[in-house]
């Protein structure tokens, strides 16, 4: 149960004598084994030596196992490593890290390993299975690249496709429109100048009836003109003496 709870790291600590440092941690407690190729430490924390260092800087356990694995699991800039000895065969593995603005330092004891040829390989092995999953990972990772790569492309013609559609519809589009708007055009000229024209020949039609009007008008003066001279001639002719009847009357006693 408890191993597949564990984690692995594997880091190649570059100091002066490289080494390569191979971790597995577990919620409370964790193992480091150490090799340089020729020789090999390891260094077993158990529970109770974890929560005691944890106390010591006043951190949940898991606290100090999540910033341990950190920094022994990459090499972070800024922070100093250090693999020295320590008497026996001992060496002693330290690191520093900030906090706080303080720079503090974590130091741990290792122990040479009993069996020097299976430590080292099984960190040998542990690097290659990582490598070999990488490995995998990688080429998954390039086959589903080069999948979404050909997805990209056809996707990258079929939007030229449809915008060239696109362009093809709204330049038919635009053409038909056009030609409505410009028979529309026409069309309203064509009853503008109607109208224009209605308009013209009904000013005309009045201004003929004005004239008419008029000139009738002046024709009726002119007959009452016409007419009042006879009607003075008229009068002038019954200012003369009728004949006297004695007259007529004395001839024919002559006779």
């Amino acid at each position: 149960m408890e191993s597949t709870m564990a984690r692995h790291t594997c880091l190649k600590l570059e100091i002066p004598e490289p080494v390569f440092i191979k971790g597995t941690w577990f919620p409370f407690h964790f193992n480091l084994s150490i090799t340089d190729g020729l020789n090999s430490w390891f260094c077993n924390a158990t529970e109770e030596e974890v929560r005691d260092r944890a106390a010591q800087w006043d951190q949940p356990v898991s606290t100090y196992i999540q910033l341990a694995e950190k920094h022994l699991g990459f090499q972070i800039p800024g922070s100093v490593y250090k693999f020295t000895d320590a008497g026996e065969g001992n060496k002693r593995l330290s690191w520093t890290f900030e906090k706080e603005g303080t720079k503090l330092e974590w130091r741990w004891k290792c122990k040479p390993s009993p069996d020097t040829k299976k430590t080292t390989t099984l960190i040998l092995d542990f690097l290659m299975d990582s490598n070999i999953r990488l490995s995998e990972e990688v080429v998954r990772k390039t086959q589903s690249f080069e999948r979404l790569k050909g997805e990209a492309e056809k996707c990258l013609a079929q939007s030229e496709k449809f915008n060239c559609q696109k362009m093809e519809f709204e330049a038919a589009v635009y053409a038909k429109f056009l030609g409505v708007l410009n028979s529309k055009k026409r069309k309203l000229r064509e009853l503008r100048d109607q109208l224009s024209k209605k308009e013209i020949s009904g000013e005309s039609a009045q201004e003929e009836d004005d004239s008419d009007k008029t000139e009738s008008f002046d024709t009726g003066s002119d007959d009452e003109k016409s007419v009042e001279k006879p009607r003075e001639k008229l009068a002038g002719t019954s200012k003369d003496p009728p004949p006297r009847r004695g007259n007529v009357r004395k001839k024919i006693t002559h006779k």
